[in-house]
């Protein structure tokens, strides 16, 4: 039986390293495996803002990998919590009835939902403000360099 709390959970915490792909679909997912990909890269960028300054081109484009999956997995944990549970039962528990109780929505699956919005959408806007302020500011330099 896959319970719709321990997933949403799993997504929300675990979902950049592919968690809640292995709980619910096993050890076999190529998703759940190809996750860690953008969280690693986007880590790699982040180390690298750390050791080359904010002048750094690739992390400008690996930071917001990192906080695009973090927020995907968010918005994933979000989805599997607000399932109703004969769907949940039905794609995820199909030997089970349809109104089983691994499919329920508990207080525990509440708060995956809240702390899910709450931190999915503060790293989202922030990785997308950090990308677009360095892009827009680099073209602002490559335009005084034009014209001088």
């Amino acid at each position: 039986m896959k319970n719709k709390t321990l997933a949403a959970w799993l997504a929300f915490v675990g979902g950049p390293v592919g968690l809640h792909r292995f709980y619910l679909h096993g050890l076999a997912d190529l998703p759940g495996w190809l996750l860690p990909i953008p969280t690693a890269l986007g880590i790699y960028g982040v180390e690298r803002v750390q050791q080359f300054g904010q002048d750094d081109h690739y992390s400008w484009v690996l930071i917001p990998l990192l906080g695009l999956t973090i927020a995907g997995c968010a918005l994933r944990a979000i989805l599997f919590a607000l399932m109703a549970p004969d769907a949940w039962n039905a794609r995820y528990n199909p030997a089970a009835p349809l109104d089983a109780a691994a499919g329920e929505t508990r207080w525990l699956t509440v708060g995956a939902i809240v702390l899910s919005l709450l931190v999915g959408t503060s790293v989202l806007m922030a990785s997308l403000a950090f990308g677009f302020q360095r892009y827009f500011e680099y073209q602002i330099e490559e335009a005084r360099k034009i014209s001088q």
